[in-house]
């Protein structure tokens, strides 16, 4: 068990390592990326990585407070989801009107392991291979297609 002071360095270090491991890595429209604050150009419209004891996970999430724009966005996705889904290499789990304790009613999709571990640092070049791979595949992807999706955003 970590300390809490050792848990926010592991995650500081952890995150230094994940950007090394990524600072040379292009978008796949060539340009330099800074993948941690993927650029999606779209307001209300994340990509997020996250680790903790219970697994990794990459999620994209459609946070608007405009229901409209929000469900014409998912069903463009939803459309899009075969695609989508063999860029990615695997399905993911797609859920409707999602909520948190910080944010209600936002439809995420997400790509996770379960059997990855953050706090088990055996575990970490496994967590930064997934992530990686989910940012990069995400990335061919969302290149493509995000001129479709910033029209219907705006």
């Amino acid at each position: 068990m970590y300390s809490k002071e050792e848990a926010k360095q592991l995650k500081a270090d952890f995150w230094n390592q994940f950007k090394v491991h990524m600072q040379k890595v292009r978008s796949s429209n060539g340009r330099r990326m800074n993948w941690l604050a993927y650029p999606t150009e779209v307001k209300d419209i994340y990509v997020r990585v996250d680790v903790d004891g219970k697994g990794a996970r990459f999620t994209f999430d459609i946070q608007g407070k405009d229901e409209g724009v929000r469900a014409i966005l998912w069903e463009q996705l939803t459309e899009l989801k075969i695609v989508l889904e063999e860029e990615m290499g695997t399905e993911g789990v797609w859920i409707e009107n999602a909520s948190t304790s910080v944010v209600s009613d936002f439809n995420r999709i997400i790509w996770e392991r379960r059997d990855l571990n953050f706090y088990r640092k055996e575990d970490h070049p496994e967590i930064i291979n997934f992530l990686s791979e989910r940012l990069i595949h995400f990335d061919a992807f969302y290149q493509e297609f995000k001129d479709i999706l910033i029209n219907l955003a705006s």
